[in-house]
């Protein structure tokens, strides 16, 4: 089937299967003869960035901060990290076909200016806020593991995590599988080790727990799995258009949902043995452990926090591009990854001697807006099943503002009504706690519906504006 794509949106120079080379371009679609790759690959791909210590904590607020006990807190992550992994693997599914990034797609439902809205909140969430997040865990377990300062193992966790992604997305793929076995023979041992040291009885690892507390839970995991959905089609994209959607889908989604529910299990066990897991939460889930045990536990810790922010920064430097910005560069998505990376740098310096301090508040607020940006994609994926949608990837042209009206509804009802923050409670949950904080579930259903009615009951129509240089592709 022929392909028309304009000729200044195809992405510049050759790439191919290369390693080490600094991937050209920025979010331009990616030309048949660059293709490759199998989705098997996306597994460790998804696996890698989760087996680190920010997936644990989220276990460990489960119990320490939500008051959960073990076996209600496993539900909990297994249903929210369920529905973070199955959208997942729905985005990522639409990668091979489309050949484009996931900020890309993105202006289906949101129109080409309209995607400012959520390019800008993933280029800010993923370059900045989860690099600073992760950095600061990495640089934490370095400096417990070597004694050296806090800010210089800071600097040599953000070199390295900087050099995986300038280089780009062949890299990026190669460090992940690599640093997957790694990871998984460390991590297990450990959780092999905390699991048979769990309390049991209730209000330990028993079934105690509030419904409040289970939908905290349920936010917090989603938002943590979730996460990575506005990433998804970024490592997709390279595959041959022909490659199955269903593998696709289930190698992206058992990435995120195996390594997710692993570590999070893992910490909501540790919060059961006793320590100080939210005022000293490395040290606390280590201590449970053999000395040798903990000093690889803590190398993995590092490394897992290199393999999250090897994504994160190639993200959400390609977020930043999908801005539509004109960078004069033909590689404007490697200087933008270096930019965001040393602002993430800066961050996390502030967060060296207070790191757990907001994590909560951060995870509940990513799910804030990805639930409401959900709404809008799966909604319009559904809309547009069958219909050519390449015209409208790069036309500038091209409006759709159903789709930033219904976030920004979804958005604002949800957090007004629904939000539990420590500095800012919705109308509904302060009238009873008992809500815990509902507010990305309601934000996705108030999207979607919103986008529903204004497209289908106004007749809204997407036209694309005429493009007149083209290239054509042709797709086996």
């Amino acid at each position: 089937m022929a392909l028309t794509i304009p000729a200044d949106a195809v992405r510049e120079g050759t790439y191919g299967d290369r390693v080490v080379a600094v991937e050209p371009g920025g979010v331009g679609f990616i030309p048949l003869e660059e293709r490759h790759g199998r989705p098997r690959q996306l597994f460790w791909t998804w696996a890698s960035p989760n087996l680190e210590f920010a997936t644990i904590f989220v276990g460990v607020l489960a119990v320490a901060a939500f008051g959960l006990g073990f076996w209600i807190a496993l539900a909990a992550i297994v249903l929210g990290t369920g529905l973070g992994s199955i959208s997942h693997g729905v985005l990522s599914a639409r990668g091979p076909k489309h050949g484009v990034p996931q900020m890309v797609l993105s202006r289906l439902g949101f129109g080409y200016r309209g995607n400012v809205l959520p390019a800008g909140l993933n280029a800010v969430t993923a370059g900045i806020g989860w690099f600073a997040v992760n950095s600061v865990s990495g640089a934490l377990a370095l400096n417990t593991l070597t004694s050296l300062p806090k800010l210089l193992c800071l600097v040599i966790i953000v070199v390295v995590q900087l050099g995986v992604a300038f280089f780009g997305h062949n890299l990026v793929h190669a460090f992940e599988r690599y640093a997957f076995p790694i990871l998984a023979v460390i991590f297990l041992v450990a959780a092999v080790t905390i699991l048979t040291k769990t309390e049991t009885a209730a209000g330990g690892g028993g079934t105690s727990g509030s419904l409040g507390g289970f939908l905290l839970t349920v936010g917090a995991t989603f938002g943590y799995a979730a996460g990575w959905n506005p990433y998804a089609a970024d490592y997709t994209r390279y595959f041959r258009p022909d490659t199955s959607p269903r593998a696709t889908g289930w190698a992206a989604g058992l990435g995120v949902f195996v390594s997710c529910v692993l570590l999070e299990t893992v910490g909501a066990a540790s919060a059961t043995i006793g320590g100080d897991p939210l005022g000293d939460p490395t040290g606390s889930f280590t201590g449970h452990l053999p000395s040798v045990t903990a000093n690889l536990t803590l190398l993995a810790i590092a490394l897992g926090a290199v393999s999250a922010n090897a994504l994160n920064v190639y993200s959400g430097a390609m977020s930043f591009v999908a801005l539509g910005i004109n960078l004069p560069l033909s590689a404007r998505r490697a200087i933008s990854a270096l930019g965001f990376g040393l602002i993430g740098f800066v961050v996390a310096i502030t967060g060296l001697n207070d790191a757990g301090a907001k994590y909560e508040s951060f995870l509940l607020i990513i799910a804030y807006w990805i639930g409401p940006w959900l709404g809008v994609m799966f909604t319009d994926q559904a809309l547009r099943r069958g219909q050519p949608l390449e015209q409208f990837l790069y036309d500038k042209r091209y409006a759709n503002w159903a789709g930033p009206v219904a976030m920004l509804l979804g958005m604002v009802l949800s957090i007004l009504l629904f939000s539990n923050q420590t500095r800012f409670v919705g109308f509904v949950a302060r009238q009873s706690s008992s809500f815990g904080d509902i507010a990305f579930e309601v934000g996705f259903v108030v999207a979607a519906v919103t986008y529903y009615l204004i497209r289908t009951r106004t007749g809204a129509r997407s036209r694309p504006g005429t493009v007149p240089q083209t290239r054509a592709e042709t797709r086996p």
